[in-house]
């Protein structure tokens, strides 16, 4: 169903144009068009009441109003304390007033989703082509082509989704340089970018199964689940896996796979299918590496960090011994931060490996290198400093 947006222009003439949310926010109650002249404290007051401000002045002062407004957000977040010259963060004061650890990340996302939905009421108009007809304005066509494909009509986007999309063009253009692969990926608008090394570093470094790396119509087989940008899969090509099933349930994720695949020249190894979890048949090796966190994600772009109810973890786990071939593995990519969030216990881990008819053969581990595990500032700094990514090798009870 296309939703439509009204507003009226200065010359009291009713416009209207698509409305598209990657987050699903609803429509805005009203719209009423905004420019240089609005105020934050207006502009904040008119979006906590549910009513959308149409951005028709500057585009840098269009940024600098979606600043302001954050700022008041952060001041009157529920259970936010904030100190001159930081942040405030609901999840941050939560763990000061010794919040248990759960209780506290549900108020961050509380307030996070409160937060987004603030400031998801300032609101550009793209034409038909794309174009942003704001003065200052960059051309944003072709980043709008590329996370939202071709559209009919013009669309009202909020301006923080639209700064995210050109956010992407740019993480799309010039890659990410993963030194387990010696390359670069490009990471598409929506799928989860691979900037914390780590996780890749253990698929680089576990030791194949025999059988993976076999020739003949009996071995080397290798699935990749929930591929995302295809990382992994290119990892296990590169280590001399003869063939590699990459699968997805995100379609934008199955493209992006498929684009750095044809980069790294491994279209003759690495397969990209779905949108599915398991592909057909059997495997040397299964590798999946879910979402880190279980709850549900507030868009697309937040899909590669929320897995709702565990149910890839689970899914991955329940439907793993009916896909390995005999003396096959299956490496499970996952890190503890939601065991220290109070939102999983490992016991819970150990409980669904082992009503899968699974054991661990064997479960490496390393410690985060990325920049949030060392920002004192980061509301759960705390839980990211203590964090601890694992590969866990699995196989079928005898």
């Amino acid at each position: 169903m296309v939703s439509t947006i009204h507003w009226t222009q200065d010359d009291r003439i009713t416009r209207s144009a698509r409305w598209h949310s990657e987050n699903g926010s609803p429509l805005p109650r009203r719209v009423v068009v905004a420019d240089d002249r609005t105020k934050a404290a207006d502009a904040h007051r008119l979006a906590c009441e549910g009513t959308g401000l149409l951005w028709r002045g500057d585009f840098h002062n269009a940024r600098q109003l979606l600043t302001a407004m954050g700022r008041r957000v952060d001041r009157t977040a529920p259970g936010a304390a904030p100190k001159p010259g930081t942040r405030a963060s609901a999840g941050a004061a939560a763990e000061a007033s010794g919040l248990a650890p759960g209780e506290a990340y549900r108020l961050h996302r509380r307030a996070s989703g409160h937060r987004a939905l603030v400031l998801g009421k300032l609101l550009v108009l793209l034409e038909e082509d794309y174009t942003l007809a704001l003065r200052r304005a960059p051309d944003v066509r072709r980043a709008c082509r590329e996370a939202y494909g071709r559209q009919e009509g013009p669309v009202v986007v909020s301006l923080r989704e639209l700064l995210g999309v050109i956010g992407a063009h740019q993480w799309r253009a010039r890659g990410v340089e993963v030194p387990a692969l010696g390359d670069r990926v490009h990471p598409h608008y929506g799928v989860f970018a691979p900037v914390r090394g780590e996780y890749v570093g253990l698929v680089a470094d576990a030791p194949l199964p025999r059988a993976a790396v076999q020739g003949g119509p009996a071995g080397g087989t290798a699935f990749d689940l929930g591929t995302g940008t295809g990382v992994l899969a290119a990892v296990l090509a590169r280590r001399g896996v003869r063939r590699v099933v990459a699968t997805d349930s995100s379609v934008r994720a199955l493209a992006c796979a498929q684009d750095n695949v044809r980069r790294l020249a491994l279209d003759g190894c690495v397969e990209v299918t779905g949108p599915c979890l398991f592909p057909e048949g059997r495997a040397d090796l299964v590798v999946c590496n879910p979402p880190w966190l279980p709850g549900r994600p507030a868009g697309a772009v937040e899909q590669g960090v929320y897995d709702p109810g565990g149910a890839m973890l689970h899914g991955f786990l329940a439907g793993l011994t009916a896909h390995l071939r005999p003396g096959g593995e299956g490496w499970l990519v996952l890190s503890d931060l939601a065991e220290l969030l109070g939102l999983r216990t490992r016991g819970q881990l150990l409980t669904a490996i082992a009503e899968s008819g699974l054991r661990v053969v064997e479960r490496t581990g390393t410690v985060p290198r990325h920049p949030r595990a060392a920002d004192a500032t980061d509301p759960f700094h705390a839980a990211r400093g203590a964090e601890t990514t694992s590969l866990w090798r699995l196989v079928p009870e005898a």
